[in-house]
This record gives structure tokens, sequence and C-alpha cells, in this order.
């Protein structure tokens, strides 16, 4: 089924709209939880989560892009459930170290920001990734949206996991380097 009748489903509050999208993007949004939290269950749970707000969003919210929509909202759930359990025992994993990589560049300070500087960064930030070579670009999404293993990224692009360290970390230099250069 076409996205823009999926969305057309949920806004007449049609209940086929969740098991249409999960036949759609269930691997896809599945694959993103799992990077992230390394639990099946876990995963399955936060994709329920995402279907439930995916529901509640729309209305009012029409996405534009359902794949990214349904991604932005089961990566941001299935991080807030591993701060959760990290905090619970402390633990580490893969999904601990790509966002501790990425702290040096974007920190928050636990505030609330406004979404007027929110969206700034985010345009910058979508800049910033559009200037990169493709290669580079794909293994930067790869570590830090879907949360790869490094030697998964390797795999993949059939590169060195030293060389794999290597781009991320030139890039997070570079990322860093604009964001100190525009204030943030």
């Amino acid at each position: 089924m076409e996205d823009q009748r999926i969305v057309d489903l949920y806004w007449e509050r049609n209940e086929s709209a969740i098991p249409e999208t999960a036949a759609k993007y269930g691997k896809y949004l599945q694959r993103i939880s799992y990077q992230i939290l390394s639990n099946a269950e876990d995963a399955e749970e936060c994709v329920n989560d995402t279907y439930q707000d995916a529901w509640q969003s729309m209305p009012p919210h029409r996405p534009s892009v359902l794949s990214t929509f349904l991604g932005k909202m089961t990566r941001r759930i299935s991080i807030d459930l591993w701060r959760k359990r990290s905090a619970e025992k402390r633990g580490s994993g893969v999904a601990a170290l790509a966002l501790e990589e990425l702290e040096e560049c974007v920190s928050g300070t636990g505030d609330v920001e406004s979404e007027a500087i929110r969206h700034e960064l985010q345009r910058k930030l979508n800049a910033f990734l559009l200037g990169l070579p493709q290669v580079d670009r794909q293994v930067f999404l790869c570590r830090y949206w879907y949360m790869d293993s490094i030697s998964d990224i390797a795999k993949q692009f059939s590169y060195s996991e030293s060389k794999i360290k290597s781009m991320l970390h030139r890039t997070r230099k570079k990322l860093r380097a604009l964001l100190e250069k525009e204030g943030y």
C-alpha cells in the first residue's frame, strides 16, 4: 500500500492503518530498535509503541515521508527505553558507545531547548550531511542513526574497522568544528 493511503487511513481513524504500517515498515522499525537495544522483545515493544504514537500523532500531523516519521519515532522511543534500562543497570553496549562518540559534538544541557533553536540545528546538521561524500554520509548514518556496530559497518562497506573508525572520527571532527563556528 502506498504511504499516502496509509496516512489517509490514520486520518480516517481506520484501525487497518496499524496492520498496514506493520506490513510495510515493521522489519525496518524492528531493525532500528534492535540496533539500539540489542533485545528482540524490547525492540518489539518499542515498535508497538511507535504504532500507538503514530495513531495519536495523526491527525493533526500529516507526515510527508512516512518511513522517516516512523523511524524517528522508533529511534526516540528506543533510546528512551535504553536510557531507562542503562540508568537502572549502567550497562554498556553499541548504543552507549555511539552516543558517547557524538556527545563531544552535540551535547545537551538537560534543559528543554526552544523549538526554533532545535530546528536551526537540525537544518545545519542536514546541510552538513548533504555536503559529505556519499560514503562518508552513509557510514555516519549507519553509526549514529541506525546504531550499527563498527564491525557491521566495516563488513557492509568492505572496509577495515580502523578505516571506519577513522572516517567517523574525521566526520565528527568536521561536525564539531562547524557547530562551534556556528555557536553551538
